[in-house]
């Protein structure tokens, strides 16, 4: 198969144009004939794995189509993982960047291959038994606290974001996202929206940090001996409130429990999975930071990740999505604003 050919089965990757552009930023390290498969696709950036039959490289760019300004910045993906690359958090090295978007048709960066196990279903944990389950868990968490402990400043990231009213800014720009990609009125969301608006905490510089924006056991890749090998999906790493990554791990878990979600992520029912309690004790114990009322945090995490399906479900109806699984998740919109609301309602 040539290159024309594999890129056809690329889309968003034209594999001798994008030869041409890394020969001239990295010369000499490609040394045969490219092929790629896309190893995620559509619902978020695009993700190919590519090689030459002896070395092997990963490449992100946004997906096609309708894409919100704010969203999808390979920079700030490339500029948080070299960042934390000689950190106690575990991230791909990162080798090349390109801004201009008139090579592949949008920026994109190139990264290490990390060998590991993004684990997204009850069925990939169970045959590890719940004391592998718990421990891959735990150490996610431990992960999380790690991350949260780097000094931006130290690792050259005290640019990377503006600390102060980022609770405020988060519930106004999710609130433009929905505006940017609804398919349909959503006046429970607008309720939500509302009321997150008007519970905003003030800041808190003791839980300032470097925050992920979408942590969870699926963007961090784990190795066959159960250690986090790397975290990938920085998309929506800034600086900020740290306890909105905590939260929104929590909203991933409780996703199981959602009727008509559409996209469950449903790890957390694995046997052995920690729950709430534990999680939220291990995170204390490591970060020594004391999370107070979580329940403004958790009404925007659910806000948060509904707008995200809508935006993904805006692009399905578009039919500007790659690979399947997009038919049911606009269903998943309105669980998680219940939820949301119902969060600040009882905490």
């Amino acid at each position: 198969m040539n290159q024309a050919e594999m890129s056809e089965q690329t889309p968003g990757l034209d594999l001798a144009v994008f030869r041409r552009w890394y020969d001239e930023q990295r010369p000499g390290e490609i040394a045969g004939d490219l092929s790629a498969r896309v190893i995620a696709g559509g619902r978020s950036n695009l993700t190919y794995e590519v090689t030459d039959g002896t070395s092997w490289w990963i490449v992100r760019r946004p997906p096609l189509g309708h894409v919100q300004a704010t969203a999808h910045d390979m920079g700030r993906e490339f500029t948080a993982i070299s960042a934390l690359g000689a950190t106690d958090v575990p991230v791909p090295t990162a080798y090349a960047h390109c801004e201009d978007p008139d090579v592949l048709g949008a920026p994109f960066y190139v990264m290490e291959r990390i060998l590991g196990t993004a684990y997204r279903s009850r069925t990939q944990l169970e045959p590890l038994g719940p004391e592998h389950t718990a421990t891959i868990a735990g150490r996610m968490i431990d992960v999380l606290a790690a991350l949260h402990a780097v000094d931006p400043a130290a690792v050259g990231l005290e640019e990377f974001g503006r600390p102060a009213g980022f609770l405020e800014r988060q519930v106004r720009r999710w609130g433009k996202q929905l505006e940017g990609s609804k398919t349909r009125e959503h006046p429970d969301a607008e309720e939500l929206h509302r009321r997150l608006t008007a519970r905003v905490p003030d800041d808190d510089p003791a839980v300032v940090g470097i925050v992920h924006g979408d942590y969870r056991l699926d963007n961090l890749l784990t190795g066959d001996d159960d250690q986090i090998k790397a975290v990938v999906d920085w998309e929506m790493a800034t600086l900020g409130d740290t306890r909105t990554d905590v939260a929104l791990l929590l909203v991933y878990d409780r996703l199981a429990s959602l009727p008509g979600s559409g996209l469950v992520s449903d790890v957390s029912t694995a046997p052995g999975y920690p729950d709430t309690a534990t999680q939220l004790e291990r995170y204390a114990a490591a970060s020594g930071r004391d999370l107070g009322d979580m329940g403004f945090h958790l009404g925007l995490a659910y806000f948060k990740l509904a707008v995200i399906l809508e935006g993904i479900n805006f692009r399905y109806l578009q039919g500007q999505t790659v690979g399947e699984g997009f038919d049911q998740i606009g269903a998943g919109f309105d669980p998680l604003i219940a939820a949301g609301l119902d969060a600040l309602d009882h905490h």
